[in-house]
């Protein structure tokens, strides 16, 4: 959670609050306030939750427009912390020191085969997922 407690009311609304807000909304619209109810009738165990499901669709609509207006303002920008772990092939001792130039040219190599299979992947699909009909080859 955010240590800026205004920053946590704000996560709070984004994540929470707006989308229960969108989906009475889009309820009350549709069928008055009987819709609205019905989602408090008993049968649904987390009639929040399942108004918060139904308003998701809408809420995360609506924060990447204001994100649009400002970055961070829809999708608040989380703080992480970020720290170096060691690589497991690199502790027991048999990667070699971290500035080998034989093991960067094996890593290279095997990051470079990896590319290649990925690329006769997305040539294997075909173009049906890009709009302009052809795909530029990964390099």
């Amino acid at each position: 959670m955010a240590a800026d407690p205004l920053d946590a009311l704000r996560l709070t609304l984004m994540q929470d609050v707006l989308p229960v807000g969108l989906a009475v909304v889009e309820r009350v619209r549709k069928g008055g306030a009987r819709q609205v109810m019905a989602a408090f009738d008993g049968s649904n165990a987390d009639p929040l939750g399942q108004l918060r499901e139904e308003g998701e669709p809408a809420a995360s609509r609506m924060r990447a427009q204001l994100d649009q207006v400002s970055p961070g303002l829809g999708n608040p920008v989380m703080k992480v912390e970020v720290r170096d772990v060691a690589d497991a092939s690199g502790a027991d001792g048999a990667g070699g020191e971290p500035g080998d130039p034989v093991e960067l040219q094996q890593r290279l190599a095997a990051i470079a085969s990896r590319l290649l299979q990925l690329e006769q992947i997305l040539l294997a699909e075909g173009p049906s997922g890009s709009s302009s009909g052809s795909s530029a080859p990964l390099r």
